[in-house]
Protein backbone atom coordinates (compact mmCIF):
# COMPACT_ATOMS: atom_id res chain seq x y z
CA UNK A 1 0.00 0.00 0.00
CA UNK A 2 1.43 3.36 -1.11
CA UNK A 3 2.22 5.78 1.34
CA UNK A 4 0.16 9.22 1.84
CA UNK A 5 1.29 12.15 1.24
CA UNK A 6 2.88 13.68 4.60
CA UNK A 7 0.97 17.20 4.22
CA UNK A 8 -2.43 14.94 3.74
CA UNK A 9 -2.01 13.47 6.74
CA UNK A 10 -0.98 16.14 8.73
CA UNK A 11 -4.02 18.24 6.93
CA UNK A 12 -1.70 21.02 6.22
CA UNK A 13 -0.85 22.73 2.86
CA UNK A 14 2.84 22.56 1.19
CA UNK A 15 3.67 26.46 2.51
CA UNK A 16 2.49 25.41 6.48
CA UNK A 17 4.72 26.80 9.02
CA UNK A 18 6.65 24.81 11.79
CA UNK A 19 4.01 26.14 14.22
CA UNK A 20 1.16 24.58 12.39
CA UNK A 21 2.65 21.65 11.38
CA UNK A 22 3.35 20.80 14.69
CA UNK A 23 -0.37 21.96 16.14
CA UNK A 24 -2.13 19.63 13.35
CA UNK A 25 0.42 16.94 14.88
CA UNK A 26 -0.33 17.54 17.99
CA UNK A 27 -4.14 17.64 17.19
CA UNK A 28 -3.83 14.22 15.71
CA UNK A 29 -2.19 12.58 18.07
CA UNK A 30 -4.36 13.31 20.95
CA UNK A 31 -6.64 11.94 18.81
CA UNK A 32 -5.50 8.86 17.98
CA UNK A 33 -2.96 8.26 20.96
CA UNK A 34 -3.01 4.55 22.52
CA UNK A 35 -4.62 5.53 25.61
CA UNK A 36 -7.67 6.99 24.16
CA UNK A 37 -8.37 4.00 21.83
CA UNK A 38 -7.27 1.16 23.37
CA UNK A 39 -7.06 -1.54 21.22
CA UNK A 40 -7.60 0.11 18.63
CA UNK A 41 -5.32 -0.81 16.09
CA UNK A 42 -6.30 1.59 13.15
CA UNK A 43 -6.08 4.68 15.20
CA UNK A 44 -2.77 3.02 16.11
CA UNK A 45 -1.83 2.83 12.62
CA UNK A 46 -2.80 6.43 11.99
CA UNK A 47 -1.12 7.36 15.18
CA UNK A 48 2.66 6.15 13.60
CA UNK A 49 1.66 7.45 10.74
CA UNK A 50 0.68 11.20 11.49
CA UNK A 51 4.54 10.57 13.69
CA UNK A 52 6.38 9.53 10.74
CA UNK A 53 4.82 12.75 8.69
CA UNK A 54 6.13 14.85 11.95
CA UNK A 55 9.29 13.59 11.98
CA UNK A 56 10.12 14.41 8.19
CA UNK A 57 8.08 17.74 7.79
CA UNK A 58 9.24 19.10 11.78
CA UNK A 59 13.20 18.58 10.23
CA UNK A 60 13.73 21.96 7.89
CA UNK A 61 16.80 19.81 5.84
CA UNK A 62 14.55 16.81 6.31
CA UNK A 63 11.17 18.27 4.38
CA UNK A 64 13.00 20.25 1.34
CA UNK A 65 14.11 16.27 0.73
CA UNK A 66 10.56 15.14 0.96
CA UNK A 67 9.37 18.43 -1.27
CA UNK A 68 12.13 17.49 -3.84
CA UNK A 69 12.42 13.80 -4.15
CA UNK A 70 8.52 12.63 -2.09
CA UNK A 71 8.74 9.56 -0.19
CA UNK A 72 12.15 7.69 -1.94
CA UNK A 73 14.35 10.13 -1.49
CA UNK A 74 13.79 9.90 2.48
CA UNK A 75 14.39 6.23 3.21
CA UNK A 76 16.08 5.25 -0.08
CA UNK A 77 14.28 1.64 0.28
CA UNK A 78 16.04 1.74 3.42
CA UNK A 79 12.68 1.31 6.09
CA UNK A 80 13.21 5.38 7.34
CA UNK A 81 10.57 6.67 9.29
CA UNK A 82 8.27 3.82 8.57
CA UNK A 83 9.95 1.67 10.95
CA UNK A 84 9.06 3.82 14.05
CA UNK A 85 7.50 2.25 16.84
CA UNK A 86 5.53 3.45 20.04
CA UNK A 87 9.08 3.88 21.45
CA UNK A 88 10.48 6.26 19.19
CA UNK A 89 7.54 8.11 19.07
CA UNK A 90 7.57 9.02 22.79
CA UNK A 91 11.00 9.33 23.33
CA UNK A 92 11.25 11.96 20.34
CA UNK A 93 8.22 14.27 20.46
CA UNK A 94 7.65 13.52 24.00
CA UNK A 95 7.15 16.80 24.31
CA UNK A 96 4.24 17.31 22.44
CA UNK A 97 1.95 15.79 24.71
CA UNK A 98 3.68 18.47 27.43
CA UNK A 99 5.59 16.69 29.32
CA UNK A 100 9.26 14.80 29.62
CA UNK A 101 9.15 11.03 27.78
CA UNK A 102 5.59 11.71 26.81
CA UNK A 103 4.40 11.21 30.02
CA UNK A 104 2.49 14.46 30.67
CA UNK A 105 -0.19 13.18 28.37
CA UNK A 106 -1.80 11.86 31.51
CA UNK A 107 -3.20 15.43 32.14
CA UNK A 108 -5.16 15.26 29.07
CA UNK A 109 -7.09 12.11 30.02
CA UNK A 110 -6.04 11.03 33.61
CA UNK A 111 -4.77 8.55 34.78
CA UNK A 112 -1.39 6.98 34.19
CA UNK A 113 -0.04 6.89 30.78
CA UNK A 114 1.66 3.99 28.49
CA UNK A 115 4.68 6.09 29.00
CA UNK A 116 4.62 6.29 32.67
CA UNK A 117 7.29 4.28 33.04
CA UNK A 118 10.76 4.53 32.46
CA UNK A 119 12.26 7.01 29.81
CA UNK A 120 13.57 5.74 26.37
CA UNK A 121 16.47 7.76 25.01
CA UNK A 122 17.22 7.31 21.64
CA UNK A 123 21.32 7.50 20.86
CA UNK A 124 23.71 9.47 18.42
CA UNK A 125 22.87 9.55 14.74
CA UNK A 126 26.10 8.21 12.69
CA UNK A 127 27.27 10.30 9.29
CA UNK A 128 29.25 9.19 6.57
CA UNK A 129 29.94 10.04 2.90
CA UNK A 130 29.86 7.43 0.23
CA UNK A 131 31.29 8.22 -3.52
CA UNK A 132 29.57 6.91 -5.75
CA UNK A 133 30.58 7.05 -9.80
CA UNK A 134 27.75 7.30 -12.87
CA UNK A 135 27.40 3.96 -13.36
CA UNK A 136 26.15 3.15 -9.93
CA UNK A 137 24.43 6.13 -9.92
CA UNK A 138 22.19 5.30 -12.86
CA UNK A 139 21.42 1.71 -11.71
CA UNK A 140 22.13 1.44 -8.19
CA UNK A 141 24.06 -0.88 -6.21
CA UNK A 142 24.76 -2.38 -3.14
CA UNK A 143 27.29 -1.58 -1.08
CA UNK A 144 29.40 -3.22 1.68
CA UNK A 145 30.94 -0.46 4.21
CA UNK A 146 32.98 -1.07 7.32
CA UNK A 147 31.09 1.63 10.60
CA UNK A 148 32.69 1.70 14.34
CA UNK A 149 29.60 2.32 16.27
CA UNK A 150 28.23 1.91 19.93
CA UNK A 151 26.84 -1.57 20.16
CA UNK A 152 25.30 -3.01 23.57
CA UNK A 153 28.06 -4.42 26.26
CA UNK A 154 27.98 -8.34 25.23
CA UNK A 155 29.21 -8.86 29.11
CA UNK A 156 26.26 -6.89 31.21
CA UNK A 157 23.64 -6.93 28.29
CA UNK A 158 23.60 -2.98 27.91
CA UNK A 159 22.32 -1.52 31.40
CA UNK A 160 26.02 -1.06 32.91
CA UNK A 161 25.33 -2.78 35.95
CA UNK A 162 28.35 -5.95 36.99
CA UNK A 163 26.93 -9.37 35.51
CA UNK A 164 24.14 -6.97 33.77
CA UNK A 165 22.25 -7.96 37.61
CA UNK A 166 23.95 -5.70 40.62
CA UNK A 167 20.53 -2.61 40.43
CA UNK A 168 18.49 -1.44 42.40
CA UNK A 169 14.95 -0.15 41.97
CA UNK A 170 15.12 4.07 42.01
CA UNK A 171 13.95 4.94 45.48
CA UNK A 172 12.37 8.26 44.23
CA UNK A 173 10.54 7.44 41.51
CA UNK A 174 9.74 3.92 42.83
CA UNK A 175 10.95 2.80 39.14
CA UNK A 176 8.60 4.49 37.27
CA UNK A 177 11.26 6.76 35.60
CA UNK A 178 9.34 9.71 36.71
CA UNK A 179 8.00 12.17 39.45
CA UNK A 180 4.74 13.69 39.53
CA UNK A 181 3.30 16.76 40.94
CA UNK A 182 -0.19 17.66 42.26
CA UNK A 183 -1.29 21.72 41.54
CA UNK A 184 -4.56 22.58 43.26
CA UNK A 185 -5.60 25.08 40.58
CA UNK A 186 -8.85 27.22 40.40
CA UNK A 187 -10.08 24.68 37.76
CA UNK A 188 -9.34 21.75 40.13
CA UNK A 189 -5.89 19.38 40.20
CA UNK A 190 -3.63 19.19 37.77
CA UNK A 191 -1.17 16.38 37.62
CA UNK A 192 2.36 16.81 35.75
CA UNK A 193 5.22 14.66 34.89
CA UNK A 194 9.21 15.33 35.01
CA UNK A 195 12.52 12.88 34.27
CA UNK A 196 13.41 11.48 37.99
CA UNK A 197 16.83 13.59 38.81
CA UNK A 198 17.83 10.34 41.07
CA UNK A 199 18.06 7.87 37.84
CA UNK A 200 17.59 10.42 34.85
CA UNK A 201 14.08 8.41 33.85
CA UNK A 202 16.30 4.89 33.98
CA UNK A 203 14.21 3.73 36.93
CA UNK A 204 16.96 1.38 38.26
CA UNK A 205 20.39 2.45 39.51
CA UNK A 206 23.54 0.55 39.13
CA UNK A 207 25.14 -0.42 42.60
CA UNK A 208 28.26 -1.73 40.98
CA UNK A 209 29.85 -0.72 37.65
CA UNK A 210 30.18 -3.94 34.61
CA UNK A 211 33.95 -4.31 34.65
CA UNK A 212 34.20 -4.50 31.04
CA UNK A 213 32.28 -0.91 29.71
CA UNK A 214 32.70 0.77 33.01
CA UNK A 215 29.30 1.47 33.40
CA UNK A 216 28.23 2.90 30.21
CA UNK A 217 26.67 -0.38 28.92
CA UNK A 218 28.32 -0.01 25.76
CA UNK A 219 31.27 -1.04 23.88
CA UNK A 220 32.75 0.55 20.37
CA UNK A 221 32.46 -1.85 17.72
CA UNK A 222 33.80 -2.15 14.07
CA UNK A 223 30.26 -3.88 11.76
CA UNK A 224 29.93 -4.39 8.52
CA UNK A 225 26.55 -2.76 6.93
CA UNK A 226 25.15 -3.29 3.51
CA UNK A 227 23.79 -0.07 1.99
CA UNK A 228 21.53 -0.84 -0.71
CA UNK A 229 21.41 2.44 -2.67
CA UNK A 230 18.53 2.94 -5.32
CA UNK A 231 19.58 4.22 -8.88
CA UNK A 232 19.45 7.65 -9.64
CA UNK A 233 20.48 9.39 -6.19
CA UNK A 234 22.24 13.17 -6.82
CA UNK A 235 24.84 14.48 -5.34
CA UNK A 236 24.60 15.89 -1.60
CA UNK A 237 21.38 14.07 -1.34
CA UNK A 238 21.13 12.20 2.53
CA UNK A 239 20.00 8.22 3.08
CA UNK A 240 19.31 6.82 5.85
CA UNK A 241 19.17 3.69 7.62
CA UNK A 242 17.18 3.16 10.91
CA UNK A 243 18.87 1.73 14.19
CA UNK A 244 22.20 2.02 12.64
CA UNK A 245 23.81 4.22 14.54
CA UNK A 246 25.04 4.35 18.47
CA UNK A 247 23.51 2.99 21.14
CA UNK A 248 22.91 5.14 23.78
CA UNK A 249 24.41 4.66 26.99
CA UNK A 250 22.75 1.71 29.50
CA UNK A 251 20.03 1.06 27.06
CA UNK A 252 17.51 2.88 24.74
CA UNK A 253 16.98 3.22 21.19
CA UNK A 254 20.00 2.98 18.59
CA UNK A 255 20.39 6.07 16.24
CA UNK A 256 20.49 6.11 12.78
CA UNK A 257 23.44 5.85 10.14
CA UNK A 258 23.31 8.88 7.42
CA UNK A 259 24.72 8.32 4.12
CA UNK A 260 25.56 11.29 2.29
CA UNK A 261 25.95 10.52 -1.19
CA UNK A 262 28.82 12.25 -3.50
CA UNK A 263 28.86 11.68 -6.89
CA UNK A 264 32.23 11.41 -8.68
CA UNK A 265 33.26 13.35 -12.12
CA UNK A 266 33.18 11.04 -14.95
CA UNK A 267 36.14 11.43 -17.60
CA UNK A 268 34.03 12.52 -20.57
CA UNK A 269 29.80 11.98 -19.42
CA UNK A 270 28.02 14.95 -17.81
CA UNK A 271 24.66 14.15 -15.64
CA UNK A 272 21.70 16.72 -15.94
CA UNK A 273 19.42 15.64 -14.27
CA UNK A 274 18.68 12.42 -15.58
CA UNK A 275 19.87 13.22 -18.89
CA UNK A 276 23.58 12.47 -19.63
CA UNK A 277 25.63 14.37 -21.86
CA UNK A 278 28.70 14.24 -24.26
CA UNK A 279 30.54 16.81 -26.39
CA UNK A 280 31.24 14.68 -29.64
CA UNK A 281 33.82 16.56 -32.02
CA UNK A 282 34.08 15.80 -35.52
CA UNK A 283 36.43 16.37 -38.23
CA UNK A 284 34.80 18.63 -41.14
CA UNK A 285 35.38 15.64 -43.70
CA UNK A 286 33.46 13.38 -41.61
CA UNK A 287 30.62 16.24 -41.14
CA UNK A 288 30.42 16.61 -44.78
CA UNK A 289 30.67 13.06 -46.21
CA UNK A 290 29.43 11.79 -43.01
CA UNK A 291 30.64 8.48 -41.02
CA UNK A 292 30.04 5.59 -38.41
CA UNK A 293 31.50 6.32 -34.90
CA UNK A 294 31.88 5.37 -31.74
CA UNK A 295 30.54 7.15 -28.25
CA UNK A 296 30.39 6.33 -24.58
CA UNK A 297 27.51 5.44 -22.77
CA UNK A 298 26.99 4.59 -19.21
CA UNK A 299 26.72 0.60 -20.44
CA UNK A 300 29.27 0.97 -22.68
CA UNK A 301 30.40 2.29 -26.33
CA UNK A 302 27.61 2.13 -28.69
CA UNK A 303 28.01 2.96 -32.76
CA UNK A 304 25.95 6.32 -34.09
CA UNK A 305 26.13 7.25 -37.59
CA UNK A 306 26.86 10.89 -38.85
CA UNK A 307 24.40 12.09 -41.87
CA UNK A 308 26.41 13.54 -44.48
CA UNK A 309 26.11 17.37 -43.85
CA UNK A 310 25.46 17.53 -40.02
CA UNK A 311 26.28 20.93 -38.75
CA UNK A 312 27.75 22.07 -36.04
CA UNK A 313 25.80 22.36 -33.01
CA UNK A 314 23.46 19.28 -33.56
CA UNK A 315 22.48 16.99 -30.81
CA UNK A 316 21.63 13.50 -30.80
CA UNK A 317 19.41 11.81 -28.67
CA UNK A 318 19.82 8.31 -27.59
CA UNK A 319 16.31 6.94 -25.57
CA UNK A 320 16.86 5.48 -22.50
CA UNK A 321 20.88 6.09 -22.22
CA UNK A 322 20.42 8.15 -19.16
CA UNK A 323 19.76 7.79 -15.38
CA UNK A 324 16.87 6.05 -13.74
CA UNK A 325 14.19 8.25 -11.75
CA UNK A 326 14.56 7.77 -8.38
CA UNK A 327 10.38 8.04 -8.16
CA UNK A 328 10.95 4.95 -10.51
CA UNK A 329 9.94 7.57 -13.99
CA UNK A 330 11.13 5.98 -16.34
CA UNK A 331 14.96 6.56 -17.59
CA UNK A 332 16.40 9.74 -19.04
CA UNK A 333 18.72 10.48 -22.19
CA UNK A 334 22.11 10.57 -23.56
CA UNK A 335 22.33 13.66 -25.58
CA UNK A 336 24.89 13.98 -27.62
CA UNK A 337 26.54 17.12 -28.50
CA UNK A 338 28.36 17.31 -32.26
CA UNK A 339 31.29 20.10 -32.50
CA UNK A 340 32.78 19.91 -36.35
CA UNK A 341 36.77 20.77 -35.70
CA UNK A 342 38.08 23.26 -37.58
CA UNK A 343 41.85 22.89 -38.31
CA UNK A 344 44.24 25.55 -36.49
CA UNK A 345 47.12 24.97 -39.06
CA UNK A 346 47.15 23.65 -42.10
CA UNK A 347 49.79 22.07 -44.56
CA UNK A 348 50.52 24.23 -47.83
CA UNK A 349 48.76 21.29 -49.93
CA UNK A 350 45.85 21.71 -47.81
CA UNK A 351 45.90 25.29 -47.87
CA UNK A 352 45.35 25.08 -51.33
CA UNK A 353 43.36 22.61 -51.82
CA UNK A 354 40.92 24.36 -49.52
CA UNK A 355 41.36 27.63 -51.84
CA UNK A 356 40.31 25.78 -54.85
CA UNK A 357 37.27 25.53 -52.64
CA UNK A 358 36.51 28.49 -51.78
CA UNK A 359 34.75 29.67 -54.36
CA UNK A 360 32.39 26.48 -54.61
CA UNK A 361 28.66 27.02 -54.26
CA UNK A 362 28.22 23.86 -51.72
CA UNK A 363 30.49 25.55 -49.61
CA UNK A 364 28.89 28.96 -49.20
CA UNK A 365 26.47 28.61 -45.82
CA UNK A 366 23.07 28.29 -47.19
CA UNK A 367 20.91 27.90 -43.64
CA UNK A 368 17.26 26.63 -44.57
CA UNK A 369 14.26 26.24 -42.18
CA UNK A 370 15.41 22.82 -41.01
CA UNK A 371 18.45 24.24 -39.51
CA UNK A 372 17.53 25.58 -36.12
CA UNK A 373 19.63 28.49 -34.53
CA UNK A 374 21.06 27.96 -31.30
CA UNK A 375 17.97 29.11 -29.32
CA UNK A 376 15.55 26.77 -31.29
CA UNK A 377 17.98 23.78 -30.12
CA UNK A 378 18.04 24.72 -26.56
CA UNK A 379 14.14 24.86 -26.82
CA UNK A 380 13.89 21.41 -28.09
CA UNK A 381 16.20 19.68 -25.52
CA UNK A 382 14.49 20.93 -23.29
CA UNK A 383 10.91 19.69 -24.52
Amino acid sequence: MAKRDYYEVLGVSKGASPEEIKKAYRKLAIKFHPDKNPDDHTAEDKFKEAAEAYEVLSDQQKRQRYDQFGHQGMNGGFGGGGGMNMEDIFSQFGDIFGGAGGGGFESFFGGSSRQGGRRTRKGSNLRIKLKLNLEEIANGVEKKIKVKRYVACGTCGGNGAKNGTDMQTCGSCQGSGQVRKVVNTMLGQMVSTATCPTCNGEGRIVTKNCEACHGSGRELQEEVITINVPAGVMDGMQLSMSGKGNVPERGGVPGDLLIQIEEEEHPSLKRDGNNVIFDQYISFIDAALGSDIEVPTIGGRVKITIKPGTQSGEIFRLRGKGVKDINGYGKGDQLIHINVWTPKTLSSEERAALERLRDSNNFAPHPGKSDKGFFEKVKDYFQ
